[in-house]
């Protein structure tokens, strides 16, 4: 079993930056290929960036260019830099772990709100 926390959501203006951060716990072989995925009203859940544990990193066509993952892995802590946020980003977003290259593992946080708003 894993378990994912998430924190640092909230409201942005467009063009203003947020941090999300994703921490990890439990059986070590299943925090793999950590992600964050987001889903925005009336929409379906879609990639955002993933991370493997050699550090690859991939990202959704949206969001390229403005964010980035990283990982602190003694942390067992992925973080999410997300710059020059556009109105569209509003959604949850999801920490995931446990799947395959590019798609959602069985694991799964809360979720934690982000609004971007003028």
């Amino acid at each position: 079993q894993v378990q994912l926390v998430e924190s640092g959501g909230g409201l942005a203006q467009p063009g203003g930056s947020l941090r999300l951060s994703c921490t990890a716990s439990g059986r070590l072989l299943d925090i793999v290929n950590v992600g964050w995925f987001r889903q925005c009203p009336g929409k379906q859940r879609e990639l955002v960036a993933q991370i493997s544990t050699f550090g690859v990193t991939k990202y959704g066509d949206s969001v390229k260019g403005r964010f980035a993952i990283s990982q602190d892995y003694p942390k067992k802590t992925v973080y999410l830099q997300m710059n020059n946020l556009k109105l569209e980003d509003t959604a949850v977003y999801y920490c995931n772990s446990g799947g395959d290259w590019g798609h959602p593992g069985n694991y799964w946080g809360h979720g934690t709100q982000v609004t971007v708003s003028s």
